[in-house]
């Protein structure tokens, strides 16, 4: 084959591929959320990468971003795979998943998913066409206690602080107060001003005005209003009074003010800044009705969400004649951990989960090997054995490239002791792979 034949290895953009040293902290990763969900009693779900498209864009807003499925050799005609597509989060499939499985769950059913995602966009900083989606949920017959609105936030808090991650801050606020200060304001669609000032963060004050007067058709006064509101932040429910003290009243924003107040003061005892009250916080979609959420860097507040989500009054309306409300958080992993690789914030280090190399120092001794070996694995130990026979010097050369700590020498004759090598403080001590531990 010529270099003229040959296919240059380029990543797709938009897919995020890791070498093993960074793989097996994202796996480490991964295993820190599965349990700090767990620990407080979600469980795990899976539901298939493919879904029906008329599942997929049952919500409508996001049925552009859809990754339809075809097969290469699919006879002429043949459109089954047609009507598939990718799931582009986890929130539609869920509602699926209720849907079908109504009768056999108990509710409230609270559950967590971790899973890739797939979304036909152009990629941006922060933004894949395939990430991981880390998302808890609580769903209810008719009716989800408020409580659990402070305890998802407590969860995801938990998450973020073991991750060790840069400053962030996971703000909150409750679109019944945007909207319910809309109706005081006498202003005919607050769902627009809503959309709107979801923005903010993205076109500035000024196009938000702008996009308030000229398509919404709000006066001065409302607009200043409007973004008066949108600028009060608080980490603690006495931002409540800011609210109150702009002179708007509605039924609606008051109920807003108080379900917010509830959460802020269940999650007063976390470490101050932690928590924020932004009322610039809406989240556009037009399903959430009460509590949101999103997370962000302190430092980088222009890059997208770290987490995000909130309260819904049917999830599963399309798809059942039951009223199912819920409240769910999502972590945006890649995002977080694609920003943590880029900008050398990761601390790696092995690129292998092997503890303990065992050296073949010749043919003859590789059984004595393999049983060595085996006795550290039974025991809880990953253990590799050398693939070949080569300088001792060359084998413990590997070990220390691939950041395996201990390197075990089997006997080289029947009846001699082991030994073991720590390769941090070079050490090297007789050892019993029946007993050995690496204290």
């Amino acid at each position: 084959m010529s270099d003229q034949d040959l296919v240059r290895p380029t990543p797709v953009s938009g897919f995020s591929e890791w070498l093993p040293e960074v793989r097996l902290i994202e796996l480490q990763w991964l295993d820190r959320i599965r349990t700090a969900f767990e620990r407080y009693g979600f469980s795990s779900i899976e539901t298939p990468a493919v879904e029906k498209l008329e599942v997929l864009m049952a919500k409508g807003e996001t049925s552009q971003e859809v990754y339809k499925l075809s097969r290469l050799q699919a006879e002429p005609g043949d459109d089954t795979e047609a009507r598939l597509g990718l799931h582009f989060d986890l929130t539609v499939p869920f509602a699926r998943y209720v849907a079908q499985h109504f009768n056999d769950l108990v509710f409230p059913f609270k559950r967590y998913q971790v899973q890739r995602v797939w979304r036909g966009e152009k990629p941006q900083v922060g933004r894949y066409r395939e990430f991981t989606q880390c998302d808890i949920d609580v769903i209810n017959v008719d009716d989800v206690p408020l409580h659990f609105d402070a305890e998802l936030p407590r969860i995801i808090h938990e998450v973020l602080t073991g991750l060790d991650l840069p400053a962030w801050s996971i703000n909150i606020n409750n679109r019944k107060v945007l909207q319910g200060f809309c109706e005081g304001l006498g202003i005919a669609d607050p769902l627009a001003v809503i959309r709107a000032v979801d923005k903010l963060d993205k076109i500035g004050a000024d196009g938000v005005v702008a996009l308030l007067r000229d398509r919404v058709g709000l006066a001065p006064e409302q607009i200043g209003s409007c973004l008066e509101l949108a600028r009060l932040r608080g980490t603690d429910s006495s931002v409540i009074a800011q609210v109150r003290a702009l002179g708007v009243e509605s039924a609606l924003l008051e109920e807003g003010l108080t379900e917010l107040a509830f959460v802020l003061n269940e999650l007063a005892d976390l470490p101050a800044g932690s928590i924020v009250a932004d009322f610039s916080i809406v989240r556009g979609l037009d399903y959430y009705t009460g509590t949101v959420y999103e997370g962000k860097f302190v430092e980088w507040p222009e890059y997208g969400s770290i987490c995000s989500g909130g309260r819904y009054e049917n999830l599963a309306g399309s798809f059942i004649r039951r009223s199912l409300p819920g409240i769910g958080m999502s972590i945006g992993l890649t995002r977080i951990f694609a920003k943590m690789v880029a900008d050398g914030l990761l601390r790696t280090g092995a690129s292998t989960p092997s503890e303990v190399l065992v050296v073949v120092p010749n043919e003859e001794a590789r059984p004595r090997a393999v049983r060595t070996a085996a006795a550290l694995r039974a025991r809880g130990f990953n253990t590799e054995i050398y693939h070949k026979t080569e300088k001792i010097a060359k084998q413990i050369r590997y070990a220390s490239r691939k950041g395996i700590p201990f390197v075990w020498f089997p006997p080289f004759e029947e009846g001699k002791p082991h030994e073991i090598k720590n390769l941090d403080t070079g050490l090297q001590v007789v050892a019993d792979p029946e007993s050995w531990t690496r204290d």
